[in-house]
């Protein structure tokens, strides 16, 4: 009789629902992630949807890299959605509450919804959810420097808005 040969199972890879799920139990900080790469509510709401239809219907992603993987949708949609460049004009930012005034909890929260969008992109992506600067460039289509540069400014805007705060207060 022939020895019987382990059969090699295909990797786990994330299901449909394994992504609901996902979305689902970080529904709160997958919404704020969208709000604070896009800081409108109603293109936050359309990346959430979109990064979790993309998700559940996209590539097969291994179950471990799930979460990550639905965190980068959203940031992917985002980008598209706000189309960030490291040289623009500066033109007010075009931060939006929805005609509802924002119960902002933190002044470094405020700080960076007043951002312009490419320094915003760049606080949330590598400050916040800690991608690389080489990974920022790949997903904004920039320089690594452009995001290094947009990094440095970023905290200078955020220290002198938080001093200015304190002081007011």
């Amino acid at each position: 009789m022939p020895e019987a040969k382990p059969s090699i199972s295909p990797a786990p890879y994330a299901s449909g629902d394994d992504f609901r799920r996902i979305f689902c139990e970080e529904n709160d900080s997958l919404h704020r992630l969208s709000f604070l790469l896009t800081a409108d509510r109603q293109k936050a709401e359309q990346c959430f949807v979109s990064g979790l239809e993309e998700s559940v219907n996209g590539n097969p992603v291994f179950k471990e890299w799930a979460h990550s993987w639905a965190r980068r949708t959203i940031i992917q949609n985002a980008v598209r959605v706000i189309n960030p460049r490291p040289v623009e004009e500066h033109t007010p930012s075009s931060f939006d509450s929805g005609g509802t005034r924002l119960a902002v909890e933190q002044v470094e929260t405020a700080a960076v919804l007043q951002l312009e969008p490419f320094e915003r992109f760049v606080y949330v992506m590598s400050v916040l959810e800690r991608y690389s600067d080489l990974d920022c460039s790949v997903l904004l289509g920039c320089a690594r420097r452009d995001v290094i540069a947009a990094r440095i400014r970023v905290f200078q805007q955020i220290e002198m808005q938080s001093t200015f705060a304190l002081s007011a207060g």
